[in-house]
Formats: C-alpha cells, sequence, structure tokens
C-alpha cells in the first residue's frame, strides 16, 4: 500500500440520525478555542457523517470520496468498518451494526466476490476488521472470513532477506513494513482469541523479522522496505503508517507475553512518530489517496499503547497531551462542519469534498479520543 501511495504522488444512504445544532456543536463554537469539546458528540457527528457522506447505499460499501463519485477501493473500506465497530462499541447503537452485515456483502463482491487481493496488506486489513467484527456480534461469518484471509497472508512468507511477507504477490522480493506490521497484530490478535499456539508462533516470527531487519533500533524509525534482489533498504521513506503498526504489533505481543521489552519498542516508535512526523506537535499531512490514512492508523495503535496499564504514567501523560492536541487542533480549525468533513492538513478546513481516506483518519482520531475521555484517561 505504500508503494502504491508514493508511486501515485510521484508521477448515501439516508438516515434518520439527527444532527441538529440544538444537540451538537455548532460552526461558530467550534471556532471559538475556548469552547470545551464534548468528545462523544464529536465522535457521534463524525462517525455518521462517514456514512452519509460517503457510504453507497446500492453497493454496500464505502465510496472513494463524498463527490457522489461510486468508485470501491478495498483496503480503506476495512478502515470504514472498523470505524463503525468503534461507534458501535462506544454507543452500543444498532443503527451502526446494521451496517455490518451489509458491509460483508457489499465488499467481497466488489472485490470480486472473493476475499483474495494481490496485496497482502490490503487482505490484512480486512482481516484485522473482521476478526473486530466477529468479536462485536459472534456472527461466525467474520471469523471464518478473517481466518480464510489469513491462509491467504501466511503464503506471502519467503525467506527473501531473511523472512518477511511480502508486499505484493508476483514481487516476492519486496518485503515491505505494510505487510508485515499488520500480520503480526492480526496473528497476535486470533491467538488471543481462539489459543493457536501457531498463530502466537506467528506473531513473534513476524514481528522478531521486521524488528530486526525495518527497524533504526537506536531511534525507532521504522523504515519501508527492503528490496532482496539488492538488500537495500529504504530508509528514507518513513511514514506514520508503519510507525503505527508496529506500536500495534508491539502492544500486541505485550498483551501476550508481558514482556515490558515490547512496551519500551513501542514507546521508542511514538516519541520519533511525535518528535520527527510532525508539524509543530500536530501529525503531518502525507497527502491524500492512501497517504490520507496514514495517520489515522498511527492514531488507532498509539491509542492502544497509552492504556496499556504497565506504561509509565509520565509517558502515558506525554502521549494524551499530544493525542488531545491533535484532536482539539483537528475538530476547532481543521474540520468543515457544515458537513462534519475532514481533509488531509489537520489544521485546515477542507472543502466540500474530500476523500475516503482523509475522512477516516479524521474519524479514527475523533473516535480514538472519545474512547480515552469516556475510560477517564482524559478528564
Amino acid at each position: 500500500m505504500i508503494k502504491k501511495y508514493l508511486y501515485s504522488i510521484l508521477l448515501l444512504i439516508p438516515f434518520w440520525w439527527s444532527c441538529e445544532s440544538d444537540d451538537l456543536p455548532t460552526p461558530d463554537d467550534d471556532d471559538n478555542n475556548d469552547t470545551e469539546i464534548n468528545w462523544d458528540e464529536a465522535a457521534n457527528r463524525s462517525s455518521k457523517a462517514l456514512i452519509t457522506s460517503f457510504w453507497n447505499n446500492g453497493g454496500h460499501y464505502f465510496n472513494t470520496d463524498n463527490s457522489g463519485n461510486t468508485s470501491f477501493q478495498y483496503w480503506p473500506n476495512a478502515h470504514g468498518l472498523d470505524v463503525l465497530i468503534d461507534a458501535y462499541e462506544r454507543t452500543n447503537e444498532e443503527s451502526y451494526k446494521a451496517y455490518f452485515n451489509q458491509w460483508f456483502t457489499g465488499v467481497k463482491a466488489r472485490n470480486g466476490n472473493t476475499w483474495n487481493n494481490d496485496f497482502y496488506d490490503d487482505m490484512e486489513w480486512n482481516a484485522l476488521a473482521l476478526l473486530r467484527a466477529f468479536k462485536a456480534t459472534n456472527d461466525t461469518k467474520y471469523k471464518d472470513a478473517a481466518l480464510e484471509l489469513w491462509g491467504y497472508i501466511k503464503d506471502g512468507w519467503n525467506e527473501n532477506a531473511g523472512g518477511g511477507i511480502t508486499w505484493k504477490k508476483g514481487m516476492e522480493w519486496s518485503k515491505n513494513a505494510c505487510s508485515n506490521g499488520p500480520a503480526a497484530i492480526l496473528a497476535a490478535r486470533l491467538y488471543q482469541e481462539f489459543g493457536n499456539e501457531n498463530d502466537k508462533e506467528w506473531a513473534l516470527k513476524i514481528y522478531n523479522w521486521q524488528k530486526s531487519t525495518l527497524v533504526n533500533l537506536n531511534n525507532g524509525a521504522v523504515w519501508d522496505n527492503i528490496d532482496s534482489r539488492s538488500g537495500e533498504i529504504k530508509k528514507d521513506w518513513i511514514f506514520t503508517y508503519n510507525q503505527g503498526t508496529y506500536i500495534g504489533a508491539a502492544v500486541e505481543l505485550h498483551k501476550i507475553t508481558n514482556e515490558r521489552s515490547y512496551l519500551i519498542d513501542a514507546s521508542l516508535a511514538a516519541d520519533y512518530t511525535m518528535s520527527s512526523l510532525v508539524d509543530n506537535s500536530i501529525l503531518k499531512s502525507e497527502g491524500t489517496g492512501d497517504g490520507g490514512l496514514f495517520k489515522g492508523i498511527f492514531v488507532r495503535y498509539f491509542t492502544q499503547l497509552i492504556i496499556q496499564n504497565r506504561l509509565d504514567e509520565p509517558t502515558r501523560k506525554r502521549y494524551l497531551q499530544f493525542i488531545n492536541l491533535n484532536a482539539e487542533t483537528l475538530w476547532k480549525n481543521g474540520t468543515n462542519m457544515q458537513g462534519t468533513l475532514f481533509g488531509p492538513n489537520w489544521r485546515l478546513k477542507p472543502g466540500g469534498t474530500t476523500g475516503l481516506t482523509e475522512q477516516l483518519s479524521g474519524c479514527m482520531l475523533i473516535e480514538s479520543i472519545a474512547l480515552l475521555q469516556n475510560e477517564e484517561y482524559i478528564k
């Protein structure tokens, strides 16, 4: 997915939810930097806007933008389901859950009536979302689809460059962070859910390969890929996406092993992101298209790090200040309140049209801060 993004930059369903100004922040309120934000209301508004502006009622998937364009992209739809699950778990509203089954049918149909895909990272994201849907509903069709995808994903491992899952079928020499971080998360979560020791072994194997091959152990930077034909590591391609999934994998392995070393790995990667992939303490824009999703992915797994019990309190406080600043900046300065739309730059309001990936990143941030507030990490 990272390479698809780089190559590109180098060259409704109506619903009955109320969004009335009496219940939700108004544009004038949110332009006032002294206004206290109700993050539950902000999350309700942003996640419902994802549906009103991007959901394809006929095809049962999320469109790639809110202009009326009905085109489909496989991997962002996984994150669309993730946001619906976030909202459902936060509110327990059946109105969110009602979309899960529609999504399941529509996304599989648009992907050629199969879950299989040429890009291993794309399959990993859909497997992660499907596993979460299973946990939220206990409907075994989601579990079966996630396990089917996991079977395809494991076939992507080969010993080129010493191991790792390749980025794309037919490119067995390209070993990427984007196809290994999410795979390690998936394997670890499958082990936690079903207790298969083989999945734990996979999680450890993938993580250890990535850490030894694509991570700067001195500062926590996650490099994008290694070309096994030449041994060249692309060290100048560093993205919030890869930082986030490496953090997520470390957190999941900490849950399994209770070894503090994984929290140290995750914190080093988080600290690098906060110091080097920001614009004045706000996560930087990484463009539209695929890049629009990158920092939302970082936020999702950074939030999982924040809520780990064994994280030391000074570090947690610092991380909470960072995510809170980003959320307040997005909501007060970077949100088009007429449609509750987000753009790639969290300091700037988008116009009336924006892409699905940028919208998803904003939704992930707002859902994350609402979760942290509801769990009383943020007062």
